[in-house]
This record gives structure tokens, C-alpha cells and sequence, in this order.
């Protein structure tokens, strides 16, 4: 693995998020029942992260945690909020159409009975999906749009096509949340500019993505695990 990874240095930043995406494709296919699926997703993203990311991941590290925690809150304020405020805002067109998709959840309600899904769900939400996400979204895209040489580039440097067009496609990446991710990705992108710290947009992620579980358990509004 660590010949592979020095003829192709940007598959640590890639990998995982290229398996995290393949898995979302591939997984309602397999129609596994739970805890099974939830088991095996976890399971194949736990060991590509470990294997291919490992060293990236042991070398976080958290310079402005206090502020991180708070913007993390904030982050999951602002995904939550126009449901709230505007009822049927989520309806509109302009959010469920045939290129953004519908709201649909990728887990049933009477499928978190089982404690063991519930956890694995918080798990890959809370700690998977923040790091795998960011060391693509953050950690490698930007500087690779600045500079295909990447490794030059310092982390935390955006030009204005790098800044926009990360939180651009970011928000694709939420599909009926789209204007939502799009202010979380200008939001995450600014941050990284201001600590050039990967592990406090981790651990902002992290935070907004545990805050929005924790939203999703107690009003059940499970169109949020997406």
C-alpha cells in the first residue's frame, strides 16, 4: 500500500470518498437487510480510510477547538432552519425536480429499533463521514484547482474558481438540500481558509453532522439521513 500511495499521492484524499459515493450507488442494489447493510458499509469504509488514509488521518489535529465546536452547531442550525421557518419550503421545485432529485431517506423508520443500526448510522454520519468527505472536499480538491502539481500548494489556499467551485459541488452533492450545502460548503471552504487547519473542518463537520443525527432522532424527521 505505501508503494501505491507514492506513485499515486492523491489517492489517500480520493479513495475513500470515491468508495463512500460507489457504495451509495451499489448498496440498495445489493438489498441486504439491516444490520447487515449498515454492518458492511461501515465495515468497507472503516478499512479504506484505515489502509489507504491512515497516516493522513493520525496527523489531524485540532488548533481552534472550542470555535469548531460552535461553528458546527451553527452549521446544523442553518441546514435545519427554512424547514422550520417556511413550512412546505422543501416542496418547491426549485429543491425536488428531476435533477436534484426528491427527499427520500436511505433507511426505513422501523429499521432504528435495532440499537445496532442507530449506532452505525451515528457513526458513519459523525466520524466516517466527515473525515472521508473533508479530505476530498477540503483537503485535496481546492489545491488541485489552484495547482494540478498539489502538493505545492499549501493547505487552506483557495483562489475564487477553487472557493466557488468546491461549494458548488459540494451542494450538488445534497441533491433537495442543495442551497443549504451550497452556504455549509462556502461556510466549511471559509473556515479552512481562516485555521488552514483539515482537523478543525473535521471536527466542524463532525459536530454538524452529530448535532443533525441527534435532531433526527428526537422530531424523526429521518429525511435528513439521506
Amino acid at each position: 500500500m505505501t508503494n501505491l500511495v507514492e506513485r499515486y499521492p492523491s489517492l489517500p484524499w480520493i479513495a475513500p470518498f470515491a468508495v463512500f459515493m460507489l457504495l451509495l450507488v451499489v448498496s440498495p442494489a445489493l438489498a441486504l437487510a439491516q444490520p447487515w447493510e449498515s454492518i458492511l458499509r461501515v465495515a468497507v469504509l472503516v478499512l479504506v480510510v484505515a489502509l489507504v488514509s491512515g497516516s493522513i488521518v493520525r496527523g489531524l489535529r485540532v488548533q481552534h477547538a472550542v470555535a469548531s465546536i460552535a461553528l458546527g452547531l451553527a452549521v446544523c442550525a442553518l441546514w435545519v432552519a427554512p424547514d422550520l421557518l417556511i413550512p412546505g419550503w422543501r416542496s418547491h421545485w426549485l429543491f425536488q425536480n428531476s435533477i436534484t432529485g426528491t427527499i427520500k431517506t436511505s433507511i426505513a423508520p422501523a429499521e432504528l429499533a435495532d440499537p445496532l443500526v442507530v449506532m452505525l448510522r451515528i457513526f458513519r454520519a459523525a466520524i466516517l463521514v466527515p473525515i472521508i468527505e473533508e479530505l476530498f472536499w477540503r483537503g485535496w480538491l481546492p489545491r488541485w484547482i489552484v495547482n494540478n502539481d498539489w502538493q505545492k500548494v499549501p493547505m487552506g489556499t483557495y483562489t475564487t474558481m477553487a472557493f466557488v467551485g468546491t461549494a458548488l459541488l459540494f451542494a450538488s452533492e445534497h441533491g433537495p438540500y442543495w442551497e443549504v450545502g451550497l452556504l455549509c460548503g462556502l461556510i466549511y471552504n471559509w473556515w479552512m481558509w481562516r485555521t488552514k487547519s483539515l482537523g478543525d473542518i473535521v471536527l466542524v463537520h463532525a459536530v454538524t453532522n452529530a448535532a443533525l443525527s441527534a435532531y433526527v432522532l428526537v422530531t424523526g424527521k429521518y429525511e435528513y439521513w439521506m
